[in-house]
């Protein structure tokens, strides 16, 4: 008779795959006898050894292990340690069994992060009862985790422009799909927030978002991270280690600027995506893998591809769904939502009390043009919330970096305040126009003084040059103007 307060699985779910670490095989097999019985799919090993080499090759997911704490060479104890440290497994439930443990043993296993433990003789109704509560309890967290990265998904990509608003679309639609998805755009745009943002809507958000920034890597080495290597297999290779595919066994691997991977590393990353097989460097074994693989790029692979520098056979590959990330001088209505997201972070994060950004702040910030993108506003808006009062004002703001302060404005009027300095048509000057004009004349001989040079002008003038530069604007002041 089974235990009334558990529940069996839906015929209707998917199995779940128990994985049981013994060195009795008698004890393999019993317990293979009781979750089979009930539905369950079993893998099995005799030592922590096989369970970690087990683990790598599995082509489907393990969902729990029962572990004996007894084991010959690596112990129970020890394997659970590392396997709770493995940012790819940690989420898996432990339960633990042994026939000799000590009472400090059982403490420490269920301190190391085991859900249960009991001793042999194993009970089917216990064994059952306590597989079904690790495997819900394990669910509830993968739901919940799930539902809030629903939730912060489009906090962390602002925007409310038909743009951004076409971008969460086509994120909610390829998400939940096992496609291969190219993210273009250039530096700045937020190519790896709209990565994040398919894994967390994804089947795989229960499990890790593994990242590796392809130009980060010399091209003697990005073999290594991707595919791992054995021990000896070149100069420094003192030890085995699992590459970046093999720890997205089952989750989503995020290939950033794929664009600077080198030839002979693309062949290799093209076989993974289509036969699913890695090999480490130095070996011939061939490991399965069930990778969901996101690429981005801030060039133009097509480009690459005429060029020569980048296989067409991969283009094709990860070019599935194409997504674009827009630029941000193309939603410039999105800033003033991005500046305010920017300040309540950065004060949040800093102790400081939310500051108000002005209106003339916003509208200084949609004028300006942005080469960087996101990241640039960012910057500038943490920068203003360091240089400024209680409130983020014009004067908090540095200066464009992207435009001449002499240049003509675009809108300039036929007759500004540099017309006025001429006091009308035999019209006396109010006081507010004399002040203007000498003010004008001032900056103008300080600016020929000092050749023109922004910098020390503001110096010798005694103001910022934010400031400096404002003036420069409202009068119209023209390079190599005399007055």
């Amino acid at each position: 008779m089974s235990d009334p307060s558990y529940t069996p699985r839906p015929d209707s779910s998917p199995p779940r795959t128990v994985m049981v670490v013994d060195d009795e095989r008698n004890i393999r097999r019993a317990l293979g006898l009781i979750l089979e019985s009930e539905g369950y799919q079993m893998a099995e090993a005799g030592t922590a050894e096989r369970a970690a080499e087990t683990l790598a090759r599995s082509a489907s997911p393990v969902d729990l292990v029962v572990l004996d704490l007894m084991l010959p060479k690596m112990s129970g104890l020890q394997w659970l340690e590392r396997l709770k440290q493995d940012g790819l497994y940690r989420h898996i439930p432990v339960i633990v069994i042994s026939g000799h443990a000590s009472s400090e043993e059982a403490a420490q296993a269920i301190k190391l992060g085991a859900v249960d433990f009991f001793e042999k003789p194993l009970n089917r109704e216990r064994v059952l009862l306590s597989v079904g509560k690790a495997l819900e309890n394990a669910g509830l967290m993968r739901q919940l985790a799930s539902l809030s990265a629903q939730l912060d998904t489009h906090q962390e990509m602002i925007g409310n422009t038909p743009l951004m608003r076409q971008l969460y679309s086509n994120v909610e639609r390829v998400a939940p799909t096992k496609a291969n998805v190219l993210i273009m755009g250039p530096s700045g745009t937020g190519k790896e927030l709209v990565s994040r943002a398919i894994h967390r809507l994804s089947t795989r958000a229960g499990k890790p978002f593994v990242k590796v920034n392809c130009a980060a890597f010399p091209r003697e080495l990005i073999e290594s991270q991707l595919f791992g290597h054995e021990k000896g297999a070149f100069t420094g290779a003192d030890k085995s280690k699992r590459g970046l595919f093999e720890q997205a066994h089952g989750a989503t691997l995020f290939l950033d600027e794929i664009g600077d991977m080198d030839l002979a590393a693309q062949a290799k990353v093209l076989r993974v995506l289509q036969s699913g097989e890695v090999n480490r460097v130095g070996s011939e074994h061939t490991f399965h893998v069930d990778v969901r693989v996101l690429a981005a790029s801030n060039k133009d692979l097509e480009r690459e591809v005429a060029g020569g520098s980048f296989r067409e056979d991969l283009f094709f590959r990860l070019n599935v769904f194409p997504i674009h990330v827009p630029v941000l001088d193309e939603r410039t209505d999105d800033i003033p939502l991005l500046a305010e997201a920017f300040m309540q972070a950065f004060c949040g994060d800093n102790g400081f009390k939310p500051k108000p950004i002005s209106v003339e702040v916003c509208a200084a910030l949609q004028r300006r043009k942005w080469p960087g993108n996101v990241r640039e506003l960012k910057n500038v808006i943490e920068r203003a919330v360091i240089l400024s009062g209680e409130e983020i004002t014009i004067a908090d703001l540095p200066e464009d970096p992207h435009i001449d302060p002499f240049e003509e404005p675009a809108h300039a009027a036929t007759a500004g305040p540099g017309a006025a300095s001429q006091g009308g048509s035999g019209k006396r000057p109010t006081l507010r126009e004399f002040r203007e004009q000498a003010e004008r004349r001032h900056i103008i001989d300080t600016l020929v003084e000092h050749e023109w040079n922004v910098s020390r002008t503001a110096v010798a003038l005694g103001v910022e040059r934010t400031n400096l530069h404002k003036k420069i604007r409202t009068y119209e002041i023209r390079r190599g103007e005399t007055r």
